[in-house]
């Protein structure tokens, strides 16, 4: 009897340990979980929350109390809001960043706010990601605080996170809830990124391609990077390595980085030597260029190449009229459009001719 006693006695704890450890229902919350994200170049910002609904309770300064508060539960005395329901509300960055100028390391991150009465707000980041809402912060644990301006805003039953506003480095992310919008700033430093990262791919595999050196140097050239770099890199596409191979692509490009070094002479040159290898819309692209540069001498050398090579072709002879007309010389703008219109020209090439000839008092 005394030994059944034990076993019953141990099968029953083992039961309640295994059912209080394992048998945890998976039900629906209240406020449900969501996600949104947003990418920058080639980095991204998202946030994790729980989104509360109003359900006609009275928001801010009671549902959500100002300042910082004792909320009666967990460590922390000055709590801010979690800035959503549930678990702690996240951000992650996957790159340094910036938020209102104020700089962030790559990584999550609480999000907490402190709202106050008077359309102010600060925003918290804590390193403190893995808590249950704001009842455990400490200020000891801030990664950034910033200080920003609420505004009002159309009814939002639910709590919501939008980037409502984005441009090629930056995104302004509000929190919205009842009538009150929250927005702060976020700034990502995306030339530094992207060319850290061609720095760090070079190493490896992307290092063997020479189109790969092509593309750095082209990005560095076209958004501000290093152009001694950006040189370095482009000379490595055209010789000395065994992938390289000189191209129309890659000498136009190591022309423009030249260009922009104030090596206007070797920039001419080696703009030549593009001509000479390049295809026929690569030869009119030349043109342009020169024709925006106001290089017009090389400009009509670039055209007229292209007619020679392509004497039935509609928009070569357009091109040419164009850059004649530019050059002021109108008797010949006139007569290669007019060229261009015999040759069965494609839609635009035919609207751009006749818009030219128009503005020529021709048509």
């Amino acid at each position: 009897m005394k030994i059944n006693l034990i076993i019953t006695f141990f099968t029953c704890l083992f039961l309640s340990l295994s059912f209080s450890t394992f048998a945890q229902l998976n039900t629906p919350q209240g406020s449900q979980f969501a996600t949104v994200s947003q990418r920058i170049g080639v980095s991204d910002i998202t946030i994790a929350y729980s989104r509360p609904s109003v359900n006609g309770r009275e928001v801010w300064g009671k549902l959500v109390p100002y300042g910082m508060n004792n909320l009666g539960f967990g460590t922390s005395t000055a709590a801010p809001w979690r800035a959503g329901a549930n678990e702690n509300t996240t951000i992650t960055f996957s790159h340094d960043m910036k938020v209102e100028g104020k700089p962030i390391k790559a990584g999550t991150y609480g999000l907490h706010v402190e709202v106050k009465p008077d359309n102010k707000a600060t925003i918290i980041l804590s390193k403190e990601a893995n808590a249950w809402g704001s009842y455990f912060y400490d200020e000891k644990n801030d990664a950034l605080r910033a200080d920003v301006n609420t505004k009002a805003a159309s009814h939002h039953e639910l709590l919501t996170y939008e980037f409502n506003t984005v441009t090629p480095n930056s995104a302004i992310v509000s929190l919205i809830w009842e009538k009150k919008e929250i927005p702060f700033a976020i700034g990502v430093p995306v030339t530094d990124i992207v060319l850290n990262e061609f720095r760090e791919q070079f190493k490896g595999q992307a290092g063997f391609t020479r189109q790969n050196w092509e593309q750095a140097a082209n990005y560095a050239l076209n958004n501000g990077g290093d152009l001694n770099e950006a040189l370095v890199w482009i000379n490595n596409a055209i010789a000395g390595q065994f992938y390289s191979q000189k191209t129309f692509n890659n000498v136009a490009i190591k022309a423009q980085i030249l260009n922009k070094l104030g090596k206007t002479d070797d920039y001419a040159a080696l703009m030549d030597e593009a001509s000479e290898m390049a295809n026929t819309n690569q030869l009119n692209a030349l043109g342009y260029q020169m024709l925006t540069s106001k290089d017009y001498s090389r400009a009509l050398k670039y055209f007229k190449m292209n007619v020679a090579n392509n004497p039935k072709d509609a928009n070569s002879y357009d091109s040419l009229g164009e850059c004649y007309k530019t050059m002021g010389d109108n008797k010949n703008a006139i007569k290669n459009l007019k060229k261009a219109l015999t040759l069965n020209p494609s839609a635009n090439v035919k609207a751009n001719s006749e818009k030219l000839l128009g503005e020529l008092g021709v048509l």
